[in-house]
């Protein structure tokens, strides 16, 4: 990848990982990622603002020497996670008389990461400044997006706010500006919730800090630079609200037929009472998928088979990964089937302490479901409609 300008004197000089298809050996990258560094050239100093992963930091240097840049004064790192700072080493050994500017909790975990001496280090605080020459950073701690040291800088001549992970998406572009572009919606909202989701209070909380900037741009350090800052602006804010829609996510496994009966009755019965429903069969779905379809839902219904009276492991799964995503849920239930004895509801339960959730009468029957058991899911798609619409109007 070229560098490529943002405005006068500020230029994209990061990588685009066309090929990666997995984060964190986790995260499913259908579109693959970006690590994005920017450059920013003032009259006094020359800044690196992050760098990139390692396994892309010839791309860094191709960019660097594109531009022709021979000093670089300052390396402003946001953030200790590798895919960001993992270059930081190779960049202080080409520009020995650079020093990385960051928070002392972002410095420790330099030092930590990768071995970075003391000496290397000036250290920020919150609100603090930096001058350029022409041009001024400003410092703005945005603590939990998505690591206790996070921060952000903000340009103050160009009214640029460099945020790190903070709005991020994993999509790999050949464009360098978001536009109205519905693919970038997509993937950002996938990064919100596989990532920033359960720190969602700590987020509303640096949204605010962020209110009163003028901001005409913000450069992240995954995906395209939003030109159009309030349309993940008014996107991040909706998705940490507490406003839920009239959904309804059901994340199901069935071994033998039963359960995916209920699920697909449930489904029939919610639909006809107006309730839009997301099942997702949890032997195809990928993690973001379910991920993103927890951001907005009013109610999780867990579905699932008994296996040695608990759960099937990956119903087990999907409630823990919706536990440690902490979406703002409203209500939970659980349906499913067994034969000879079961735990099940005990055990889902156990492993949504997280949520914040009233739960609704589950519908758990012995083998092959009946005409009763059809009657309890339509009560139970009765009951979610009640509950609706006193929160989301229905």
């Amino acid at each position: 990848m070229s560098s490529r300008k943002l405005q006068s004197d500020v230029y994209s000089v990061g990588a685009i990982d066309w090929d990666r298809r997995l984060f964190d050996e986790l995260i499913p990258l259908p579109e693959g990622t970006s690590y994005n560094a920017y450059l920013i050239k003032g009259d006094q100093k020359t800044v690196l603002l992050d760098t990139v992963d390692p396994s892309k930091d010839y791309e860094l240097i191709n960019n660097l020497e594109q531009l022709g840049i021979k000093n670089i004064d300052l390396i402003i790192s946001h953030h200790a996670e590798q895919d960001h700072s993992g270059s930081i080493p190779k960049m202080l050994n080409m520009f020995t008389d650079a020093k990385v500017v960051t928070n002392p909790k972002c410095k420790s975990m330099l030092m930590d990461l990768l071995s970075i001496s003391d000496d290397k280090f000036i250290t920020i605080n919150d609100g603090e400044t930096l001058s350029l020459g022409n041009k001024t950073l400003q410092f703005i701690y945005t603590p939990w997006v998505h690591w206790p040291e996070t921060m952000s800088t903000y340009l103050v001549e160009d009214k640029i706010l460099f945020s790190c992970d903070f709005f991020g998406s994993h999509l790999a572009s050949s464009e360098l500006f978001a536009k109205d572009n519905p693919q970038v919606y997509r993937t950002a909202k996938s990064y919100y919730a596989e990532i920033m989701m359960p720190f969602r209070a700590a987020i509303e909380k640096n949204l605010d800090k962020l209110k009163d900037l003028d901001i005409k741009a913000i450069a992240p350090s995954h995906g395209p630079v939003y030109d159009e800052p309030m349309v993940i602006l008014d996107a991040y804010r909706d998705w940490v609200s507490d406003k839920v829609k009239n959904e309804v996510v059901i994340p199901y496994v069935s071994m033998h037929g039963s359960t995916k009966k209920m699920v697909e009755h449930l489904v029939d019965a919610l639909m006809q009472r107006g309730i839009r429903v997301k099942p997702f069969d949890l032997t195809q779905t990928e993690v973001g998928e379910l991920a993103m379809a927890l951001v907005d839902a009013a109610t999780v219904v867990i579905a699932s088979p008994t296996m040695l009276v608990g759960p099937h492991p990956s119903a087990f799964y999907a409630a823990y990964l919706t536990n440690i995503l902490r979406p703002k849920l409203k209500y939970a239930s659980v349906i499913g089937s067994y034969g000879w004895g079961t735990k099940m509801v005990e055990q889902v339960k156990g492993a949504l302490t997280n949520l914040k959730v009233e739960w609704l009468e589950p519908v758990i029957i012995k083998g092959h479901p009946k005409s009763e058991d059809f009657k309890a899911l339509d009560r139970m798609a009765d009951e979610i409609l009640n509950k609706h619409r006193g929160i989301v109007g229905v």
